[in-house]
Formats: structure tokens, sequence, C-alpha cells
């Protein structure tokens, strides 16, 4: 200390001055970068007074600008501070876009269309390209102006959807849409779940052709492998499905409302209430400044794990669901 304080006696005023300038700086952006990293609260439920399809279109733009105006804006492209030094906000931004540009691909191409060989809607076509633009984008074109291009489109296609002199503007609520839907749902839940117990290092075995008769891969791989998350990325998957679990929950919210009936015919809609009462539980606050990653049955926890398993107790209703809307 005392060398510390003979170094600040040798300072000149404007030196003491800019030091003191960098200090406050520096606290001043911990402060905001704090702030920014706060993951947003669960929006209001969707309207159910509005015609069918209303609800998901209108909750997909909802979560959309929440994506772009939470509290310091759209991080994924920064390249100043605090942003740029930020990583669990990012990690959960992409985690909601994806679940953004798996509904915008429902819509498109199941929900917008009568059969397989309609013709799309044009606006839910420009939507799902435009979300589909990189997500890192800071120049001109940005990410944020390519983004709420998307949104303006489905702003668009909601507004059709409710005047009733715009019969081209359609949302089919059928079991097969739905069905479809959960499939990309299943996908992207069993991706993170296995990414999330890859937090600790597990052997993982070969699965890809199991019950494929005749079946074969381009590029033999070994039985066996040793699946584990880097320790400096377990917590960027821990907060990407965070966020995507954050996303589905809206998402599966409003096509409650939308396709209520066709759950009630499958006496199915307890079944996706529980998915969506796991998805709310995965939200849970952490307790602790940190993403703990002990060991499974260690002393320490591992929120990985905890995430995990909820996600996959969604998982697994979501094929008993979409398994239940295949029949006939």
């Amino acid at each position: 200390m005392n060398w510390i304080r003979t170094r600040l006696a040798h300072l000149s005023p404007r030196a003491r001055l800019a030091g003191s300038g960098l200090v406050v700086l520096a606290l001043a952006l911990s402060g905001v970068g704090i702030w920014w990293d706060l993951t947003p609260g669960f929006l209001s439920k969707p309207a159910t007074d509005k015609p069918v399809g209303y609800a998901t279109v209108d909750m997909l733009i909802r979560v959309g600008d929440t994506l772009l105006h939470k509290p310091g804006g759209y991080l994924r492209n920064d390249r100043l501070p605090p942003g740029v030094l930020l990583d669990n906000m990012p990690s959960w931004e992409l985690g909601v876009l994806n679940q953004m540009r798996d509904m915008a691909q429902a819509l498109r191409n199941d929900f917008g269309r009568a059969q397989s060989q309609s013709q799309e809607d044009k606006d839910l076509a420009a939507a799902q390209s435009l979300l589909n633009q990189p997500d890192d984008r800071w120049l001109f074109p940005s990410t944020e102006h390519e983004y709420n291009k998307g949104f303006n489109a489905l702003g668009r296609f909601r507004t059709r959807l409710v005047d009733v002199n715009h019969e081209d503007a359609q949302f089919y609520a059928r079991a097969d849409n739905l069905a479809a839907y959960l499939w990309l749902v299943e996908r992207r839940l069993g991706d993170l779940t296995s990414r999330l117990s890859a937090s600790v290092a597990r052997v993982s075995l070969d699965l890809s052709l199991v019950g494929a008769k005749g079946g074969a891969i381009s590029t033999p791989r070994q039985a066996q492998r040793i699946m584990k998350t880097p320790s400096s990325q377990v917590d960027d998957v821990f907060f990407e499905a965070r966020g995507s679990a954050w996303a589905l929950y809206h998402f599966l919210q409003a096509v409650q409302v939308d396709c209520h009936d066709v759950l009630k015919d499958k006496n199915a809609e307890v079944g996706l209430a529980q998915i969506v009462r796991d998805l709310e539980e995965s939200q849970k606050p952490l307790g602790g400044p940190w993403v703990l990653n002990g060991t499974g049955f260690g002393v320490f926890a591992n929120h990985s794990l905890t995430l995990a398993s909820y996600l996959a107790r969604a998982n697994a209703a979501v094929i008993n669901l979409r398994e239940l809307l295949s029949r006939g």
C-alpha cells in the first residue's frame, strides 16, 4: 500500500484526474453490463378474443420486439463495450432467435398453407427469410434492420388476418400442422438437452443407425465417444438453452389458444399444459452470479444438468403429443 501511495504522490494532478476518470468509467461500464445481462421476465399472456392464428403471430412479434428492445438492445452484433464484453446475454439471444426461426418456418410452410401444394403467403415467406439473416452483422444492413423488416412483414400478415376482407391471409390450425411444428421443437430441445448434459464428461454411443434397416452413414466413426463441453463454453450453452426455453414457453402458450379445438379433440390439452409448466419451471432464478458446473453427484450444484432435466421432460412430452396428433 505504501508503494502505491508513493507512486500516486509522484503523479501530476492531470494524470491522477485521468486515472480517476478511467476508474469511474470502468465502474460505470460494469454496472451497465450487469444491467444489460439480466434476462427479461415473462410477457403477458396471449389474447384469446382474436381470430385463429392471431395469438401465435402476435406472440412471435412480441418476442422479437423484446429481443431487439430489451435493456441494451440486441447485443450479438455489438463491437463496443460493454456489449462486446458480455457473453451470457448474446447466448440467450441466440436461443430466442433459434426458436423464432423455427416458428417462422412453421408459419410459412405449415400453419399458413392449406395443403403442401398451396401457394405460400408472401409476408410469411419474407419474414422467414429475413429472420434467417446473419445474427452478427453490424454494418449496413445491420441485423436489427433486417429483423425489423421481418417483424413488419409479420405485422402485415397479422393485420390481414383480422381483416374479413382479406381471405388470402389464413392460419390453418390443424393436427398435422401442429405436429409438424412440434417436430421442429423436438429436434431443438433434443439438441439442447444433449449439449447441456455434456457439461459433465460422459460416454456417448453412436445411435445414428439404430432401427434403420440397411441404413448407412457417409463417414464411419467410433462406436463410442467422450462428450464434454469445454469449461469456457458451459455458461454459453446454459444461457442459449434458457433463452430457447423462454421463447418456446411463450410460443406454446399462443399455440394453446390458436389450436385449442385441435388439442381438445385429441384430449391433449393437459399434455401441452404440462410442457408449458416445465418450460416455466426452467426459468427459475439461479440463486447466484455464476453457472455452477459441479459433477453429477458431487458437492456442488450443476446448473446445466438441472436445466437439462426440465428440457428433457418437456421434450419427452412433446414427442408423445406429436405422436398423438399424428394418429388418425
